[in-house]
Formats: C-alpha cells, structure tokens, sequence
C-alpha cells in the first residue's frame, strides 16, 4: 500500500531545494505565498535527498553563497522532512517526482526541467512568478 501524504490540516507542497532560496533572493515569504495560494494552511515537506543536496551545496560554496545556503537549510526546519531515500542511480529530482506521484500532491520548485517532467505526469508545479509571487500550474 502507498505511503499516504502527511496528514493534518491543509494541502502537502513538496519543496525542492531551488525553491528554498527565494526568500533568500527575492525576499519573498514563500510560507505567507503558499497560504495565500492555498486560502489556508500549507504542510511543506522538504524530502530527505533536498536537505542533503542543499548540505552539498554548502560545502562546495564560496562564502557569499553559503550564506544563501544557509537560510536555505535553516528555512527546512519550518518544513517537515520526508524520510525519502534515493534509490540507486536516481537523482533528487526523480526522488521528488516519485514522491509527488506517491502522495498526489504539488511541488514547489522553479527548476524549468523538473517542471516540465512534473507537468507531464499531471503534477501541479508552483512556481515563482514575476520575481514576486508564487502561482500555480495545474489543477491541485
């Protein structure tokens, strides 16, 4: 039986790590974003591969881009983590489709890639929009 998405109130969004540096960039409250998007409560889920991919990141970084890095990583922790493991030869991105297909819920990311792998399985992406807000692409 499929793990089902966590449950409590409001809509599960799965973050991927790109998405975590928009507040650092362009100062948007992607958590008051989500819930204006959502009229409501929003579970983010940061899978397991993200924390490490932006924990990668941070040690190859010079040290202006650690400090994005790092509110990258400290902003997880307002996010619940899925205990998702990549599976041999995946990529965080295929960890993150398997995922949003498993709970049949969105994705948060702006990687154009991976936005377009999501919207071809019917996977609603949000996305940041005009530097500004977010929206959505695909019916939640």
């Amino acid at each position: 039986m499929a793990e089902a998405a966590p449950r409590g109130r409001g809509v599960s969004v799965i973050l991927d790590s790109n998405f975590l540096f928009i507040p650092g960039q362009f100062g948007v409250d992607i958590f008051e974003e989500l819930q204006r998007l959502f009229e409501g409560p929003v579970r983010c889920v940061v899978p397991a591969p993200v924390t490490e991919e932006l924990r990668l990141l941070r040690r190859e970084a010079k040290p202006k881009a650690r400090k994005m890095v790092d509110f990258a990583l400290a902003l997880t922790g307002r996010c619940e983590v899925a205990e998702e493991n990549l599976l041999q030869g995946e990529m965080v991105d295929d960890a993150i489709l398997r995922l949003a297909q498993r709970w049949g819920c969105p994705v948060a990311t702006n990687d154009a890639q991976l936005r377009k792998r999501l919207r071809a399985e019917g996977i609603p992406v949000i996305y940041l929009r005009q530097r500004a807000y977010l929206e959505v692409d695909g019916a939640i």
